[in-house]
């Protein structure tokens, strides 16, 4: 019963239901690579911040913003505008994608108004011209299958903004925890 239930959502969506399937299969992809890409380990790991803020020899790490930030510190050293730059290239690289999920939170729900608003005129344009009066039953179900196209944006739309929210904050957390730790790489390569 369910399973039917679900299948005339989908159909009341209309042709809609193809962008508004893209939209959520590109918000699933974003926000797991995303979480992968932007864990601790693949980040900030524990042992590298350990040596850099301890000023002990750096090992661990490798293949991480931090690593690659140390490195790249260490072959310019004295050019600390070059490395602040480059750390906020690094920034930039783990925001990759995200600004894609506003365009998403934004768009799947006017996508779905507007299968809901071709979804309405095709049941108006049913009413039949002679009586006036549409079939209640017929036209009840033409509304509510109309509004599914809203409803599916909203479902898309809604994980995708608490998505883009949450790996932005993570983001900021790395900026900041990264400002602390570029201080003490300045003042390593600085001796």
């Amino acid at each position: 019963m369910i399973y039917l239930a679900v299948i005339d959502v989908f159909k009341g969506a209309g042709l809609l239901i193809y962008p508004l399937g893209l939209c959520s299969a590109a918000a699933v992809y974003i926000i797991c690579e995303r979480a992968f890409a932007l864990r601790r380990a693949a980040v900030m790991p524990q042992d590298l911040v350990d040596a850099v803020i301890h000023q002990r020899p750096l090992m661990g790490g490798q293949h991480t913003v931090l690593s690659r930030i140390v490195e790249f510190a260490e072959e310019h050293k004295g050019d600390e505008d070059a490395v602040k730059a480059f750390a906020r290239l690094e920034l930039n690289r783990m925001e990759r994608g995200i600004p894609y999920l506003d365009v998403i939170y934004a768009a799947a729900p006017l996508i779905g108004l507007t299968g809901t608003v071709t979804g309405l005129l095709q049941v108006f344009s049913q009413i039949a011209p002679d009586t006036g009066l549409p079939d209640p039953v017929a036209f009840t179900s033409g509304v509510a299958l109309a509004l599914s196209a809203t409803v599916i944006g909203l479902c898309i739309a809604i994980p995708s903004l608490v998505g883009s929210g949450w790996l932005q904050r993570k983001i900021e957390n790395y900026a900041a925890q990264l400002d602390v730790i570029l201080e003490r790489i300045m003042q390593r390569n600085a001796k």
